[in-house]
């Protein structure tokens, strides 16, 4: 466990060589016939396979060595050409659609057995009565408790066809009593907007944290909420949003650029070029916008801060961003797999491309990424390197540089690989883990707290950090927790709070102590009225 957190880098590298895509529907004009006629390359390949199947010694599956071979070809592309296996093909999608069917809720596997942590709300498990803390032991004939069983068995086993019904057995701590409930599976939401909330009385807040088909329509939603309670500017946070749909992305950069405003252009192989412009549908238009980025965020998030930054409207604030500039479409293989093909290059409104060089190779560029937490790029501005031949000029002036991701307009520097590591705690849901196990004690202790209440009145007191750091030391994890007691206990509010209540509460209560959104606050002072109206909490 160590090394998971002082390899965190590392770590992030790998996760976004496998999760930063921006999807699409495959339009081409070329038929089917003509794309895959037979040629000797492609005659080459199916005699080599044919030749293994039925003269090679050996007992050998193919299916594995096509698999090994696209990888292998796509390898030699670009490091976002991607190959999707049948077996993943429907959790990729749901995760792009934005939703699923199952009856939900979300769980830890406490000890051997499937604990609620919270149920969605208007799910078919919230409607009947599931609560935190309760033990899911069967559902139908699939026994769902067992220390081999793993997550992704009992997912779907709780899955099913939409309307389906499904009874499960359940056994709820706090009473002592066992039960059985019937209920119809439904579309689960897989949210991309993770919290929204009034950061003051006039700036609201949103967290989008990919761009899936939903999200559009999640982020129009939360914006809404916000302007009827007074939301008159907005910090839209995309730090660690690996990206998604290209088409959501401009929808979404459409809310803020006025009519006819050049969102973006692509340009695929044959030099063709298509222009996105801004319709009059944009609701937060001549508004104040503050978008957060870091090395993290990618693709999509870049597509919106690059159209913002070019057209001069609102402010970047962070740090560099990952740097893809490249359109990828999903292609189906015709045996429920697929690949993701690289098919065109974007540009932002000032013609800047943000993707970084891959020319030698995914391990490269990748290691290129990681580089970035060594160079001293994350500390300061200056330690950026950029070329003048990259360099653009925005309609007001500004000058802006292409080749290798979006550099904020304000910097805001990385903490130190302690604060980081505490940082990745959270993030990974170490934190939550414990709350969790915290809570599974005595959930009744929280019980009369409503959501003001637990904000204004609730303190994490020393015997809870005292436990954490035990907990955290007992997984052989070694911080020097106590120079982070206050954020600690800020983040262990937090935990609790998302788990008795949401996580905008989780995520407002984080905000007090994030470097960025204070930045937000500091460049917006000369408008805030009061400390006091500022709605944060510790």
């Amino acid at each position: 466990m160590k090394k998971n957190y002082y390899i965190w880098p590392t770590i992030i590298a790998l996760a976004l060589s496998l999760g930063i895509f921006v999807g699409g529907k495959l339009h081409f004009n070329d038929t089917p016939e003509k794309l895959f006629t037979t040629n000797s390359k492609k005659d080459k390949l199916n005699r080599l396979i044919d030749y293994i199947d039925y003269e090679y010694v050996d007992e050998i599956n193919t299916d594995s060595i096509v698999d090994i071979t696209v990888n292998n070809i796509l390898d030699k592309l670009d490091p976002h050409s991607v190959y999707i296996p049948k077996s993943e093909m429907r959790r990729v999608a749901e995760n792009m659609k934005g939703d699923f069917v199952g009856i939900g809720i979300n769980f830890y596997m406490y000890k051997d057995t499937i604990t609620v942590i919270r149920t969605v709300e208007k799910g078919p498990s919230f409607l009947k009565g599931i609560k935190p803390g309760d033990r899911i032991l069967m559902a139908g004939n699939d026994t769902l408790y067992g220390k081999r069983l793993a997550s992704e068995v009992i997912v779907e086993r709780l899955k099913g066809q939409n309307g389906s019904s499904v009874e499960l057995k359940v056994y709820r701590k706090s009473e002592n009593k066992m039960f059985r409930v019937n209920l119809k599976r439904d579309r689960i939401p897989i949210k991309s907007v993770q919290a929204y909330y009034m950061l003051t009385p006039e700036m609201g807040y949103i967290k989008i944290n990919r761009f899936a088909e939903s999200t559009y329509k999640e982020f129009n939603m939360a914006l809404r909420i916000l302007q009827r309670q007074g939301a008159k500017k907005l910090a839209l946070d995309l730090r660690d949003n690996p990206g998604g749909y290209l088409g959501i992305a401009e929808q979404l950069a459409d809310e803020f650029l006025q009519d006819g405003k050049l969102i973006l252009y692509t340009k695929n192989k044959k030099g063709e070029i298509e222009k996105t412009f801004a319709t009059k549908k944009g609701s937060f238009e001549n508004k104040p916008v503050y978008v957060l980025i870091n090395e993290r965020s990618a693709s999509a998030s870049e597509i919106i801060a690059g159209a913002l930054q070019d057209n001069d409207i609102g402010t970047i604030i962070g740090r560099r961003s990952f740097g893809k500039g490249l359109v990828q479409r999903e292609m189906e293989l015709g045996d429920g797999s697929a690949v993701r093909l690289t098919v065109s290059r974007y540009y932002t409104p000032t013609g800047r491309s943000i993707q970084k060089t891959y020319k030698n190779g995914s391990k490269d560029y990748y290691q290129k990424f990681t580089d970035r937490y060594h160079n001293g790029e994350l500390i300061s501005v200056d330690s950026i390197k950029v070329a003048d031949s990259l360099k653009f000029t925005t309609p007001n002036g500004k000058v802006v540089y292409g080749g290798g991701g979006i550099i904020p307009d304000i910097f805001v520097p990385i903490g130190s690989n302690e604060e980081e590591a505490v940082e990745s705690l959270e993030s990974l849901g170490f934190m939550s883990r414990f709350i969790f196990e915290h809570l599974e004690e005595d959930r009744t202790r929280y019980s009369n707290y409503t959501e003001a209440e637990f904000v204004r009145d609730f303190r994490v007191d020393d015997i809870v950090f005292e436990r954490f750091v035990d907990y955290a030391i007992d997984r052989n994890i070694k911080i020097n927790f106590y120079d982070f007691e206050d954020k600690i206990k800020l983040y262990l509010k937090g935990a609790l709070a998302e788990q008795l209540f949401t996580s905008n509460l989780n995520a407002r209560i984080k905000g007090s102590s994030d470097k960025m959104l204070q930045k937000v606050l500091e460049l917006d002072k000369p408008t805030i009225q009061s400390k006091e109206k500022i709605e944060f909490s510790n």
